[in-house]
């Protein structure tokens, strides 16, 4: 833990190059969002297009791989804008395919802070099938918690928040098979760090 801590500072304050370059555009863009749709959709947007800003800025705190962390701020970003759009439940199946892609990248972004912190042993070194379960589970977990916050929503501060059975169960569904798919890709995603200790 104390090792992440020492190098997430210079890790995020690198200078880019190559692909990181695009990341960090996508990052811009998740910024500028946030006043964006605070102005113009509300309180609401402006909460979920934050929480947007933090996955984006995880993977490169952790110097992940650039393709991946292009990846994740792209998925990250889309899927803000589409809950600040409505296309969830104006757009057949959007929902499901979101769920898929970006739970299945947060479920390789949590496996490898667990590798970090040494909760799990070095991701790189695990049999593929244990990264496969563990990914598959941080999958379904992630999901959890995200339904659970969308019930809140929705009871609490706004209504027009959909939620029922069904898409729940669709949601949690999409979640964990695109975490296990991406469970195939943890390993690879983890390699080629860009992590800056300082000294």
């Amino acid at each position: 833990m104390s090792g992440l801590v020492a190098t997430a500072g210079p890790t995020f304050l690198r200078r880019p190059r190559g692909a990181e370059l695009v990341a960090d555009a996508l990052r811009v863009l998740t910024l500028v969002s946030i006043p964006v749709v605070a102005v113009g959709w509300g309180p609401i947007a402006f909460a979920v297009m934050a929480l947007t800003l933090l996955g984006v800025v995880v993977p490169r705190i952790l110097g992940l791989r650039p393709a991946f962390d292009t990846a994740l701020c792209l998925l990250a970003l889309v899927a803000g804008w589409s809950s600040v759009l409505e296309w969830y439940t104006t757009v057949f199946l959007w929902d499901k395919l979101v769920h898929f892609l970006l739970i299945g990248a947060l479920s390789i972004l949590v496996v490898v802070i667990g590798s970090d912190v040494r909760a799990l042993p070095d991701v790189r070194r695990m049999p593929l099938a244990t990264v496969v379960v563990l990914a598959g589970t941080a999958g379904l977990a992630i999901g959890g918690v995200w339904e659970m916050c969308e019930w809140v929503g929705h009871t609490y501060l706004d209504s027009s928040i959909f939620v029922g059975y069904d898409d729940t169960i669709g949601d949690l569904a999409a979640d964990t098979a695109g975490a296990v798919a991406a469970g195939f890709l943890v390993r690879s995603s983890a390699a080629d760090r860009r992590v800056v200790t300082p000294g």
